[in-house]
């Protein structure tokens, strides 16, 4: 190309529904793999009957991870009635469908997500069922579905599923990131926790159960999330309205890092990541999708409408040794990535019909770090091009920020093989080295892969070969009383008592009965600002803790679930004045044996663990209000 033409160039733009893109650097761009359709065959319609020979798309794809380049999963949406919402599989030869149940969401931004926790246990975010809706005329409007349950696959079965009633203080918020450290440490952030309470909605896996550790005192919805060299790396999405309980700073952190080592996570943010040129808004960039390998965590985010002000432009960073730097932004703009002489002349006449975008408008869909190489693929699309008839775009960009290669899929040669269309890129993963997949908008895959290694040794574990359909109950289903009455078990088809006989005197002194201490003890309360209810208590022993206040039979606020140590503790509670409560009531559970006392001590309560019911005057007695 031309210095001429290559200045003429310099305000264009990638393309999206333009022909493929030739590599701009050959020596960076790999010459023997190449992207291709993965044709996926529709699942049988019955068991038994045969798989069908006919491809077809997986409806909206909200995740795809791998364990191995042999095994991999994805989550969707489906396509009923050809392809239900669920999980499939990849065994190196082919995808397959291994579970019907706790699948995505069919719209943007939907679709679930995955977690590996070890080669044969992994977590979902799915949707949840429906069952609340019209049980109750407390609903005025259906409760929320949109991924906000939890499905753990252990053992080719759904073992557990986890939900929790709509329209409560205390319920599951919809979740975008998930991410596991092993089997019992995984983690689930989403959006921001209902009002009054200030926060990002986020639950650990322990091994054992499920607990609240949200994101303190900042509001921001986490959208990403990334387990890499022992932390937690998540990205959130900046709002111009999200509540903060922290004093405002002109560029908020848009990506959090939590140690999980120890008895509490420690929470960090990360600080001096160059995004913003001057004068751009914070909010006016969308979040950073979070990718990394060989040593390096990649971000990559795309321009999103501030609620006032332009939006932000195409940007990418990366972080090495705890040092981050921008590879695409204001200080270093993507460059058109453009063919032949022949090519340009083609889209400079037909720039209009192409629906071209500028570079720095793109939006960001996915990135994935490719092991091995100090690269890193991007997906990218025009704001709103999710269209059937949309081609995906996808680049390659180096370490140093250079474009190596970009390709618009189905290729040139696929077109001429009668390949149409599959719809804009959506998501990515790159196992090994010159082996990704690519999921599109429409739920079709690209494999990149040699021509002679399309296919691995076949993964033969029992546990992703069959189909899954059964899905436990969870919290999140309206609870049905019995129809029949209880079993009786009065004790009257016991054996009588047996009467008489000599009792045995006891030698030496009475024996002292000893019983178990209160875990709580010493419980006080006071009203902070007329709206914060600070509760003071002693434990006994190491504790799980939170505070709950109802109105009514309604849950009106609550802390998150705190494992305090043993010692005076206390916990703030922000209260709606147009919600007072009528109830407080504190829920624990010891985690440890409870200390005993002799039961002649006075004073002695039995109290170990459950749920606790604060006496009216914790609530009225100073917040001014008629008891």
């Amino acid at each position: 190309m031309s210095r001429r033409a290559l200045i003429a160039c310099c305000a264009l733009l990638l393309v999206l529904t333009a022909p493929a893109l030739a590599p701009i650097d050959s020596a960076g761009a790999s010459e023997a793999a190449s992207w291709r359709l993965d044709p996926v065959m529709a699942p049988p319609p019955n068991p038994g009957v045969p798989e069908s020979s006919f491809p077809v798309g997986l409806g909206r794809i909200g995740d795809i991870q791998f364990w191995a380049p042999n095994r991999g999963l994805l989550i969707t949406a489906g396509d009923p009635p050809t392809v239900p919402a669920g999980v499939w599989a990849y065994d190196g030869v082919h995808w397959h469908e291994l579970s019907n149940a706790c699948g995505g969401g069919e719209n943007e931004g939907e679709g679930g997500r995955i977690a590996w926790a070890a080669p044969d246990e992994f977590f979902t975010v799915s949707v949840g069922r429906p069952g609340q809706a019209g049980q109750s005329s407390e609903f005025i409007e259906a409760p929320p579905l949109i991924d906000n349950t939890l499905c753990r696959f252990s053992g080719g079965q759904i073992v557990a599923s986890y939900a929790h009633p709509a329209f409560q203080a205390d319920s599951y918020q919809t979740m975008q990131g998930a991410a596991c450290f092993g089997p019992s440490d995984c983690w689930f952030g989403g959006n921001a926790l209902p009002e009054p309470q200030i926060g990002a909605f986020q639950l650990q896996w322990n091994g054992a159960g499920l607990e609240a550790e949200p994101y303190p005192k900042e509001g921001h919805a986490i959208e990403d999330m990334l387990g890499f060299e022992g932390h937690l790396f998540q990205s959130v999405r900046i709002g111009r309205h999200d509540p903060v309980s922290v004093e405002e700073v002109r560029e908020p952190p848009v990506i959090h890092k939590i140690d999980p080592e120890g008895v509490q996570p420690t929470f960090q943010n990360e600080a001096r990541i160059p995004l913003y040129e001057e004068g751009e808004l914070p909010e006016a960039l969308d979040f950073l999708h979070l990718s990394g390998a060989e040593g390096v965590l990649w971000g990559a985010a795309g321009p999103k409408q501030a609620e006032a002000g332009e939006p932000g432009q195409l940007t990418m960073v990366r972080r090495v040794k705890g040092a981050w730097t921008q590879l695409i932004g204001p200080e270093h703009p993507m460059q058109p990535v453009l063919g032949s002489a022949g090519e340009e002349e083609a889209l400079l006449g037909k720039r209009e019909e192409a629906g071209e975008i500028r570079a720095r408008e793109a939006v960001v869909s996915s990135i994935a770090a490719e092991p091995g190489k100090d690269s890193a693929w991007v997906a990218l699309k025009a704001p709103g091009n999710a269209t059937a008839t949309a081609r995906a775009l996808i680049v390659r960009v180096s370490g140093e920020g250079k474009v190596l290669e970009s390709q618009v899929l189905p290729s040139n040669a696929e077109e001429a093989e009668g390949v149409g269309p599959k719809g804009a890129a959506e998501k990515l993963s790159c196992p090994a080295a010159n082996d990704c997949w690519l999921a599109t908008t429409q739920g079709w895959l690209f494999h990149l892969a040699p021509e002679g290694e399309r296919t691995l040794p076949r993964d033969e574990d029992p546990n992703f070969a069959g189909l899954i359909s059964s899905r436990p109950e969870d919290l999140g289903l309206p609870q049905v009383p019995p129809d029949a009455p209880p079993p009786d078990s009065s004790g009257l088809v016991e054996a009588p008592p047996e009467y008489g006989g000599k009792f045995n005197e006891a030698k030496g002194g009475p024996t002292e009965a000893r019983t178990a201490v209160a875990l709580l003890s010493g419980v006080h309360s006071r009203l902070l600002h007329g709206t914060t209810l600070q509760l003071s208590f002693h434990l006994a022993v190491k504790a799980r803790v939170r505070l709950l206040a109802k109105r009514n039979r309604s849950i009106v606020a609550s802390t998150p679930t705190r494992t305090l140590k043993a010692g005076n503790r206390s916990l703030l509670l922000r209260l709606d004045p147009k919600r007072w409560p009528t109830k407080l009531s504190l829920e624990t559970h010891a985690l440890g044996p409870l200390p005993t006392t002799s039961s002649r001590s006075p004073k002695v309560s039995t109290i170990s663990t459950g749920f606790l019911v604060l006496p009216h005057h914790y609530l009225f007695s100073e917040a001014g209000l008629p008891r």
